[in-house]
């Protein structure tokens, strides 16, 4: 079991969304300490205000998608609040639903690098030393998308392969490490915290905020290896290994409609 009493916990993107409401979950559990990095400053001085009153918690702004920041800070955030315990990769961004030859290379760029490169420079910055202490878990917030293609999504899509290869892979080697370091993989559908507006899902309910949030801090506290959510989403990758793709297309792409989730897609008003 993972406590979150007596922890530093920190999250990226965790000055709103889930991150936000996961930081004030940590505190309601007795976290000694919560490290919100964020890269909106408003929201930022907003959750530190809110959260003062419930316990410990210092905020910071950081670029996720700059390696330099991301390391003064981690440098500055251990010198600050001590040691960091746990670690959860929250911050993501989803830029458009335009199909990949619309795409920008900004736009490709700045999505592989906040989806897929930043936690594992995040995590790079507080790895070494969980190890050393053999104490510590990270816990990456991939997507549902990084277990099934989705048109109109598909760097997204590559960027949250990515991070559950990368992710599940550390928590193998943890394990031939025989470390007490644990690594989660979470892989939600879409949560309704506005990221995703405009989503049609006619099959599977879009995840509401504080259940979700909840539902990732169980897994945390239980060493849980890997959690799609909701559950029944796991059924979709056996199906994909029984079914031809034409026919698993059809029934997953068309008639469950997953493949037209984006067609609507507006995404979080600035």
């Amino acid at each position: 079991m993972t406590k979150i009493k007596g922890n530093c916990v920190l999250i990226t993107g965790g000055a709103s969304g889930i991150g936000r409401i996961m930081g004030r979950i940590s505190l309601e559990k007795g976290a000694r300490q919560l490290v919100i990095w964020d890269i909106n400053e408003t929201n930022i001085a907003n959750t530190v205000n809110e959260y003062k009153n419930i316990g410990n918690v210092t905020g910071y702004k950081v670029d996720v998608s700059d390696s330099k920041m991301v390391k003064d800070i981690a440098e500055k955030t251990i010198q600050e609040c001590g040691n960091v315990d746990i670690v959860i990769n929250c911050a993501g961004i989803v830029t458009s639903n335009a199909t990949f030859d619309k795409l920008t290379n900004d736009e490709i760029e700045r999505t592989i690098k906040i989806n897929t490169i930043a936690p594992m420079i995040v995590a790079q910055q507080f790895f070494p030393a969980m190890i050393e202490r053999n104490h510590g878990h990270v816990c990456n917030i991939a997507s549902a998308a990084g277990m099934l293609a989705n048109p109109k999504m598909s760097v997204y899509v590559a960027s949250k392969w990515g991070v559950i290869g990368w992710s599940d892979s550390v928590r193998i080697e943890l394990k031939y490490m025989k470390s007490k370091v644990r690594f989660t993989t979470i892989a939600p559908y879409f949560i309704n915290t506005g990221m995703f507006d405009g989503v049609k899902s006619r099959f599977f309910p879009i995840l509401k905020p504080e259940p979700t949030a909840k539902k990732i801090i169980r897994a945390i506290e239980k060493n849980k290896n890997f959690k799609g959510l909701p559950f029944s989403y796991h059924f979709i990758r056996f199906c994909q290994a029984l079914l031809p793709t034409s026919i698993f297309d059809y029934i997953f792409g068309e008639v469950v409609g997953i493949f037209h989730a984006m067609d609507n897609f507006t995404g979080r008003k600035k």
